[in-house]
């Protein structure tokens, strides 16, 4: 009885010495170079790699939850997952005091794409009503006035991959874009098949937010980010997969 107990005890001790998992989510709508997913799990990627940095300098290991766009935010306030990355303050404007932001650590630029052949540059204000190509969930800031007025229409898809795709093949004249996934989606097509540029849309910096929990080793987080930040970490990890989508 005696050894039953022992062990017990050591079991129970281990358990509540084990590091809590820090859970982090991945949007469905994400492409490479943000992150890769296999079999419901992230592989690689600037945000994976960015991810798994972080959680092995707080000294948690690294939980992924891959999530619907649409569904993320439902998922932190459930308590699902306790890191959201990639996003911006913008997009959330009444998130409540149960989260804290980080410094901006990614800047993603917009631009609007157009296939080969019919990429002269254009002014965004003097499109024609039409429909542009764009991500699920996704918000625009600087066209959600012409979305809302009718101007231009919304043509969703799930992720900016198959928005890209839809544009090669033909299903709309301009699609949007972040600058990072185009050069990715373009560096294994033949030069004169790759999307172009047309016009700038905007340009925003994106951090994390930390769900403000006292599970959550939230301040531990927030300093670590600052850190890989200033450090130069973060803006190796963009370069790095930058260079490679290099055509």
């Amino acid at each position: 009885m005696r050894l039953t107990l022992t062990a017990l005890v050591l079991v129970a001790g281990q358990c509540l010495g084990a590091q809590a998992p820090l859970r982090f989510s991945i949007a469905e709508s994400w492409a490479m170079p943000l992150v890769k997913v296999e079999d419901n799990q992230p592989v690689q990627g600037i945000l994976y790699d960015l991810m798994r940095s972080l959680a092995r300098q707080v000294g948690s290991p690294a939980e992924f939850h891959v999530i619907a766009r649409l569904r993320l935010q439902a998922a932190m306030e459930r308590g699902d997952v306790d890191v959201r990355c990639y996003a911006a303050q913008s997009w959330l404007p009444g998130l409540s005091g149960d989260y804290i932001w980080s410094l901006p650590l990614i800047t993603q630029r917009d631009y609007l794409v157009a296939r080969p052949g019919d990429d002269a540059s254009v002014n965004l204000a003097g499109l024609a009503p039409q429909p542009i190509g764009t991500v699920l969930g996704y918000t625009y800031d600087a066209l959600q006035a012409r979305f809302a007025s009718g101007q231009l229409s919304r043509d969703d898809a799930r992720g900016q991959d198959q928005v890209l795709h839809k544009l090669q093949a033909g299903r709309y004249r301009y699609a949007v874009a972040n600058k990072l996934s185009l050069d990715w989606f373009n560096h294994l097509l033949p030069a004169d098949q790759r999307l172009r540029p047309v016009a700038f849309v905007e340009e925003q910096g994106l951090g994390c937010y930390v769900r403000n929990d006292p599970a959550v080793p939230v301040q531990r987080i927030l300093r670590t980010l600052l850190r890989m930040k200033m450090s130069g970490e973060i803006d190796d990890l963009v370069r790095r997969y930058t260079q490679a989508a290099t055509p």
